[in-house]
């Protein structure tokens, strides 16, 4: 579903992202709790952020991220972290995403945070979405496929239920063939529908199903798009 990419070409995706993500950056304000988003785009931000509080810009800020990795990551860079158990919400959050379409939909959980992810945004008051324009789509589906994390208890029959919705379904794996874990400890279905014509009642249909613990499918997340590429940033905000 995805394509290679060529060295030349990974590094303008990455100049791409990193754009996008330093963007978003500058709506972060001194004494705000910021959801540190997990991928190779939200890196960016994260890096940034650190910097800037580094330098006594962004006195005051409280981190918050989206998975272990980068809740390490953070530590490691300086950046002050909220109790795990999010005694707050969160201002603002800033993430990347594998697909966004036209309405500001978005498939996330390439990297194996959705669950983590969503619950940060569901909390959040303001959802910066940090893309290269190579992400954008004309309908959910037609790029990436739809992560879906299930318990590992009873995972054959989400496999065929997903099956039966119309997906060609497969258990993620490592590189080296053993299976991938989440942080929650869960395992990730990756489904490929097509374009899903009907994302928001897809969502629904996998949200009432005992098994799966949560899916890719953030409807009416995003606050705000920022999108990167040869030709600047653009800025999609959601109307309210």
């Amino acid at each position: 579903m995805t394509s290679a990419v060529s060295p030349s070409d990974r590094d303008a995706q990455n100049k791409l992202k990193q754009a996008a993500a330093e963007y978003a950056v500058q709506f972060v304000k001194p004494g705000m709790v910021v959801g540190l988003g997990t991928g190779s785009t939200a890196i960016f931000a994260t890096r940034r952020i650190a910097q800037l509080f580094a330098a006594g810009e962004l006195d005051g800020i409280v981190g918050f991220a989206t998975s272990i990795a980068v809740w390490r990551e953070a530590e490691r860079l300086g950046i002050p972290m909220m109790d795990e158990s999010m005694p707050g919400n969160i201002d603002l959050t800033i993430d990347g995403a594998d697909e966004v379409d036209s309405r500001m939909n978005v498939i996330k959980g390439g990297g194996g945070a959705l669950l983590r992810e969503k619950i940060v945004a569901q909390s959040s008051g303001r959802v910066f979405i940090a893309i290269d324009d190579s992400k954008k789509s004309a309908r959910l589906g037609m790029r990436h496929a739809l992560p879906v994390e299930v318990l590992a208890y009873g995972w054959r029959s989400q496999v065929r239920f997903l099956e039966s919705l119309g997906a060609r379904a497969a258990v993620r794996a490592l590189p080296d063939g053993t299976q991938f874990v989440t942080d929650s400890g869960n395992m990730i279905v990756d489904c490929d529908f097509g374009p899903i014509a009907h994302p928001a009642q897809l969502a629904t249909t996998l949200n009432a199903r005992a098994g799966i613990v949560e899916h890719g499918l953030f409807i009416g997340l995003a606050t705000d798009v920022v999108i990167a590429g040869e030709t600047g940033i653009q800025h999609l905000r959601r109307e309210a």
